[in-house]
């Protein structure tokens, strides 16, 4: 069928409804003289007469009825989507995707997800956890949650957190009897415990920087246990296995508690935390409006 038809076809199911051009064309915003060329093209097209005429009525002729009768359910569900589609732009509703690293789930995400139910409850939200960067427009996905530094250009980016550090840590255990490292160099002695990235062979380095220049350096951790989940390594430094680098804000609780020992504090400056991205502010639909404005206010009460 010829789509660029479709037009016409509810041109002519307005008109037979209404029984009069000029009424049916004031419904469609058009003038009676340009529907009544669009039926005759229509009809030219199909080679069928639609519609008899008269100086003063109009009605279907057979052949339209039949037509009408065939058509009207489709041209009511289509108006029925329209109609939801619409809807939707004056309140928050639909499934929002979101693909986001673990870290970045467990500690920004998953924590408030009754609370955005309960605010809104037609909003089917989808966490997508990827630890390697993935593209959300391939993936399908309406936003991304990554450190600012993997953000590609051409995206829009909504800071999520304040700026964090990575941080060297180790167990009263294992600091007592292993001496503390006081520069970087003393790693070469410890036990330190490697993360892979994702499900490659890529161990994650540990960026340092020497607090009186400012030049940083990556140590490649050498050690008894590589894992792919940094839970496991934080659970492993818990244990007294080993040091472990993992994000100040991940371990904070456990140093507070002294269940942990930070070092090498100075030689991990902060950076840009995590944010949101996604492709375009424009004509953002309500239901992502409503996921971006919520974790903006979250990272207002981390601010506070």
């Amino acid at each position: 069928m010829d789509r660029n038809l479709l037009p016409a076809i509810a041109a002519f199911a307005e008109i037979a409804r209404e029984g009069n051009f000029t009424r049916a064309a004031a419904k469609l915003g058009i003038s009676p003289s340009g529907l009544s060329q669009t039926i005759k093209a229509l009809e030219d097209k199909l080679g069928i007469r639609l519609l008899n005429r008269s100086t003063r009525f109009v009605s279907a002729t057979e052949e339209g009825r039949v037509l009408l009768t065939q058509i009207d359910p489709s041209l009511a569900a289509i108006e029925h989507a329209i109609g939801a589609l619409q809807d939707t732009r004056n309140r928050p509703t639909g499934e929002v995707r979101i693909n986001s690293s673990r870290i970045a789930a467990s500690y920004l995400l998953l924590p408030h997800l009754a609370e955005f139910h309960r605010r809104y409850p037609e909003i089917r939200l989808e966490i997508v956890i990827e630890d390697e960067f993935g593209d959300i427009i391939r993936e399908g996905c309406d936003a991304g949650v990554r450190l600012r530094e993997d953000v590609g250009d051409g995206m829009i980016a909504v800071s999520l957190c304040p700026p964090i550090s990575l941080a060297v840590i180790g167990s009263p255990a294992y600091f007592a009897v292993n001496p503390a490292p006081e520069k970087p160099s003393d790693l070469a002695d410890h036990n330190c415990l490697g993360l892979r990235l994702g499900m490659g062979n890529t161990i994650a380095g540990w960026e340092l920087t020497n607090p009186e220049d400012g030049q940083s350096a990556i140590l490649h951790p050498q050690g008894s246990f590589i894992v792919n989940n940094d839970d496991m390594v934080l659970d492993a430094a818990l244990q007294g296995a080993g040091l472990a680098m993992h994000m100040d804000f991940a371990v904070r609780r456990h140093v507070d508690s002294g269940a942990l020992i930070r070092v090498l504090e100075d030689w991990c400056p902060p950076f840009d935390g995590f944010n949101l991205y996604l492709p375009s502010r424009e004509q953002m639909a309500p239901k992502l409006r409503a996921v971006v404005d919520f974790l903006v206010e979250r990272r207002r009460q981390l601010l506070q």
